[in-house]
């Protein structure tokens, strides 16, 4: 016959296999226990984002708030923005932010060669 410490050995080692098993059963079906999801940057930047007011044009990039997209500034405060002027919107245009301390005369220039 098995001795009391035995005994007691044995009972805990079968609660603690069981309760394994059924760890991992609730893991499996989806209900881990203690964690929580964290969200990504990108969920937290859209977050930040809509919890902003603005009742014109929020720069995605930036986050500001502005009449226009092409009022927007570049991300990176080293980049030079240029505007290419759109042909069919009188005050419309796209925004190019250009980095390397140049300016927009090779923009503009690019942009009359394709706009002929």
């Amino acid at each position: 016959m098995l001795s009391r410490l035995s005994l007691l050995a044995l009972i805990f080692a079968f609660f603690t296999l069981a309760n394994a098993q059924f760890q991992f059963f609730g893991d499996m079906f989806g209900h881990p226990q203690q964690q929580q999801q964290q969200p990504s940057g990108g969920q937290q930047w859209a977050m930040h984002a809509e919890s902003l007011s603005c009742s014109e044009y929020l720069c995605p990039d930036t986050l500001l708030c502005v009449k226009r997209p092409i009022d927007c500034p570049c991300p990176i405060v080293q980049d030079v923005k240029c505007v290419v002027p759109d042909a069919q919107e009188v005050g419309g245009g796209t925004r190019l932010c250009i980095r390397g301390g140049t300016n927009c005369a090779q923009v503009e220039k690019l942009a009359k060669k394709f706009t002929k």
